[in-house]
């Protein structure tokens, strides 16, 4: 039984060996391989759909080079949007409610987009920190603050990330402790507590796929800046 409630966001670990890697590598191996055959199965025609329409509301308000990045994001949101899925079955456990794996994603993507802005734009890159016609007594002031803007959006992504998961997944489990305890005290209470739980069940699934996305679409906004 757990001690505490964030016991369960703790990483398994088998024999000294942690298990996060694993939890890693099992979202690819759910996903159907494609074919060589002109006509394929219909969980690969709905997931190839899903992809296309996804990629192309993404990247329809960046430039042509922004295009690039369509792979990236493409992959990410299947990965995140699995692995946040895959959290919300019983006795596993979400990488993406750690903090530290979020951040590990955000920051060398946010990292990318600003070096990319730098090295194509730099001029106007700057300018972001500074805006035109700004009195000379508040220039440093905008500077910092530009600045501390631009170094916490990666911070930002993690912790919208972890914090949501992190929130939905505690709520649940205490719902259903409610459920399972009051069950032989006052079942009509039960039932309706069990009601609620599956309710927050499908906002929870709601959730980790609106989260994914979001990510994602921060993302392409802060390429969108720079390309």
């Amino acid at each position: 039984m757990a001690t505490s409630l964030f016991d369960q966001f703790i990483s398994p670990v088998l024999l000294g060996i942690p298990l996060i890697a694993l939890a890693f590598v099992l979202p690819w191996l759910l996903f159907p391989a494609p074919a060589n055959r002109w006509i394929t199965n219909r969980l690969l025609t709905l997931q190839s759909s899903f992809i296309g329409n996804f990629t192309a509301q993404l990247l329809k308000p960046l430039n042509v080079g922004g295009h690039k990045w369509a792979l990236i994001f493409a992959a990410l949101m299947l990965f995140l949007m699995s692995l946040n899925m895959l959290g919300l079955l019983p006795y596993t456990f979400t990488p993406t409610a750690q903090l530290s794996v979020n951040l590990g994603l955000a920051v060398p993507l946010w990292l990318a987009t600003v070096l990319i802005g730098m090295r194509n734009q730099p001029t106007k890159s700057l300018a972001h920190f500074l805006p035109e016609g700004t009195p000379i007594p508040l220039i440093p002031v905008l500077i910092i603050i530009e600045t501390i803007s631009l170094f916490i959006r990666p911070v930002a992504l993690g912790v919208r990330l972890t914090a949501n998961l992190t929130a939905g997944h505690l709520l649940m489990h205490l719902i259903s402790t409610a459920a399972y305890t009051l069950l032989c005290m006052m079942p009509t209470v039960a039932i309706l507590t069990t009601i609620v739980l599956f309710m927050l069940t499908v906002l929870e699934i709601a959730v980790a796929m609106i989260q994914a996305y979001v990510f994602v679409l921060l993302l392409s906004l802060y390429l969108q800046e720079n390309v």
